[in-house]
């Protein structure tokens, strides 16, 4: 049996990637209509929260429970810091100047910045001539989406596109960082709750002492519902999704998700909040869709196969009669 990375999806299993990819573009989603009525600090913290109060609730139901001893609580706070209290908080801040759909195709570049990462940080992955001419690709998509706003001065969305940027930079290292924290024996869902669970400490006293939610006036219903939306659906439920078609499916598979993201964030941002992006900004999405293509190499070796098959037809019908 191959393993699950280096082998096709399952009909369910595309199902459950196709869910988890509407569930991360909806927090782009959310996250634009809790802005509506909430301070940055204040929504993230209340995401965060509202995460770990749902985990902890599941864990037990799992047959699970919080992670316990000083180092692996220390892992929780690297990951909580790179995985959620800073990205969060930079996307959240960016998407007061910038459309979601836009935050949703600057985030997709996590993968490219992963790539490198890892290749400075680790020894078992090492930059490929794919690897790298993806990153190249993909960074000239960026520089398509955010080069006219950067030529005319650190404008506030040159500064929230940097910001975007900034959060798919923490998930980069967050990735590498998560692989050292799961070799500590810690169940993938325990060591979620305990993420969010950590981050929601981390959180809380800095959104009271900044944003002072107490002085605020009470948000619309529509700002709560997208708050429990982004809690619930977008992170809770999320990361429950995420470690299963992780076990089944495979990192490699799972991977695929990141082409997804920006095609849900997008409609739901044009049909819902009345959003619309410039041409270039589709532009610099294709270049890096293409760029996430050449890492991932799947499709590139699919094209060489096909053409390479029609020649070969008499050394395959040759080799099948011989078994």
């Amino acid at each position: 049996m191959s393993p699950a990375g280096n082998r096709s999806m399952s009909a369910p299993e595309w199902a459950m990637l196709l869910i988890l990819s509407v569930l991360w573009g909806g927090s782009f989603f959310f996250t634009g209509i809790a802005l509506s009525g909430l301070p940055p600090l204040t929504l993230v913290v209340l995401r965060v929260g509202l995460a770990a109060l749902i985990l902890n609730l599941v864990l037990p139901l799992n047959g699970l429970r919080l992670p316990r001893g000083l180092r692996i609580w220390t892992a929780c706070l690297g990951m909580s810091l790179l995985n959620n209290v800073l990205p969060f908080s930079l996307i959240v801040w960016g998407q007061t100047h910038i459309a979601s759909g836009l935050a949703a195709i600057l985030n997709a570049t996590t993968p490219l910045f992963t790539v490198v990462v890892a290749h400075l940080l680790t020894i078992d992955e090492r930059m490929t001539g794919n690897r790298l001419a993806g990153v190249l690709v993909g960074l000239g998509g960026v520089a398509v989406m955010v080069g006219p706003t950067a030529s005319a001065g650190p404008s506030a969305s040159f500064l929230a596109q940097l910001a975007v940027l900034g959060a798919a930079l923490s998930y980069a290292f967050a990735s590498v960082f998560g692989r050292r924290s799961l070799s500590l024996g810690v169940p993938p869902l325990a060591l979620a709750a305990g993420q969010v669970t950590m981050s929601t400490l981390v959180l809380l006293p800095v959104a009271l002492t900044i944003d002072q939610p107490w002085t605020l006036p009470m948000p619309s219903a529509l700002v709560w519902g997208a708050v429990f939306g982004i809690a619930s659906l977008s992170t809770a439920l999320a990361y429950v999704l995420y470690f299963r078609i992780l076990v089944r499916a495979g990192a490699t598979n799972l991977s695929l998700v990141t082409f997804l993201i920006p095609v849900s964030a997008i409609l739901l941002g044009a049909l819902v909040l009345g959003e619309r992006l410039e041409p270039r900004h589709y532009l610099g999405m294709a270049l890096i869709g293409g760029g996430l293509a050449a890492i991932d190499g799947r499709l590139l070796r699919r094209i060489s196969r096909a053409t390479q098959e029609p020649a070969e037809p008499n050394s395959r019908v040759s080799a099948s009669r011989h078994r």
